[in-house]
């Protein structure tokens, strides 16, 4: 997952890439001004430029090129904005005085963007400075915004096909019922896909590719489409960092779980020995109690015969009636 170590790389992505026209040079541009700091990417869709400034840079490079003005770096950012930010953004004629943009190709494979304008009646200059930018940067600024907006007007085409099927269908039967047509200029032909997607293509493709065409130009529905895509891209990247967030979370907050589960197995284990305890004792104590048994068992039967012998020198009790003559009830029933 990507993490982007520089907050204005987000803030750059959700804008949208601009038509500009610069010494006759047609580019697409992305800016982004913030307090006294500003991000610049320029391409001709042959290579992608950019530059990085921040206050310090932005009141050294002002001192240099404009010595006779003294003036807080404040003051030259408010400006720079004022004069620059439209220059860059196709709208030339926005800004409130008369500025002169020129752009120069350099042998060291920058491109340099002077700015010549007023600040309090001396003259202004401004140049940005642009090296070529990192592919990665171009990955994410250019190339997968424009990929999945490729895809997903390829999915729209497919669906508005399968629609006009479908209609094509709807009138067929509509025609097979009897119904026919008010007006005969509305009548039109079955769509067939290959068929349109044919000639299509070789009645655009060659006005796209011709030198007069703005084939670069992003109109309002293809910049609205691109904020939408990236809007949804950082969305996402904020659902899934979230998500990532709460997984590495659940292990400490489990730990208390852990501990009273590893504190019941430790439980159940004493008790599991506690109770192997009792059982050796109940054991043992049966195995006495058992020993003790047997012996009782055998002092009875060793003084048995003695019993027999005095029950035989005394046979009077033997003789001796157990129980008394029952007496005669007196009553009704006899």
């Amino acid at each position: 997952m990507e993490a982007s170590a520089d907050p204005a790389d987000d803030v750059l992505l959700k804008r949208p890439w601009l038509s500009v026209n610069i010494s006759s040079c047609q580019l697409l541009s992305k800016t982004w001004f913030g307090e006294t700091s500003y991000r610049v990417l320029l391409t001709d869709m042959h290579c992608v430029w950019e530059e990085r400034m921040d206050a310090a840079s932005i009141h050294s490079r002002a001192q240099e090129l404009n010595p006779r003005l003294r003036a807080s770096v404040g003051a030259f950012f408010s400006h720079l904005c004022e004069v620059a930010e439209p220059c860059l953004s196709g709208r030339a004629g926005a800004a409130g005085c008369e500025v002169q943009v020129f752009l120069n190709r350099k042998d060291d494979e920058n491109i340099h963007v002077k700015l010549k304008s007023e600040l309090a009646g001396l003259p202004f200059h401004w140049e940005f400075i642009c090296s070529p930018a990192p592919v990665a940067l171009v990955c994410v600024q250019l190339v997968r915004p424009l990929l999945v907006m490729s895809r997903l007007l390829q999915q729209q085409v497919e669906q508005l096909g399968g629609l006009l099927a479908r209609k094509d269908a709807e009138i067929q039967d509509y025609r097979e019922n009897g119904a026919t047509l008010s007006r005969e200029r509305l009548q039109t032909d079955v769509f067939e896909s290959q068929t349109y997607r044919e000639s299509f293509m070789s009645q655009t493709l060659p006005l796209l590719w011709s030198e007069r065409s703005d084939a670069l130009g992003f109109d309002s529905d293809l910049q609205q489409l691109y904020a939408t895509v990236v809007a949804h891209r950082s969305s996402r990247k904020r659902k899934l960092s979230s998500e990532t967030c709460a997984v590495e979370d659940r292990p400490a907050a489990e730990k208390p779980a852990e501990t009273s589960s590893a504190a019941a197995a430790a439980s159940s284990s004493s008790s599991a020995a506690a109770a192997a305890a009792a059982l050796d004792v109940r054991s043992v104590s049966r195995n006495q109690n058992h020993d003790q048994e047997v012996k009782t068992t055998n002092n009875k039967s060793a003084n048995r015969p003695t019993t027999q012998q005095s029950l035989h020198i005394k046979p009077g009790a033997v003789e001796r009636p157990t129980s008394k003559p029952k007496q005669k009830k007196v009553g009704l029933f006899r």
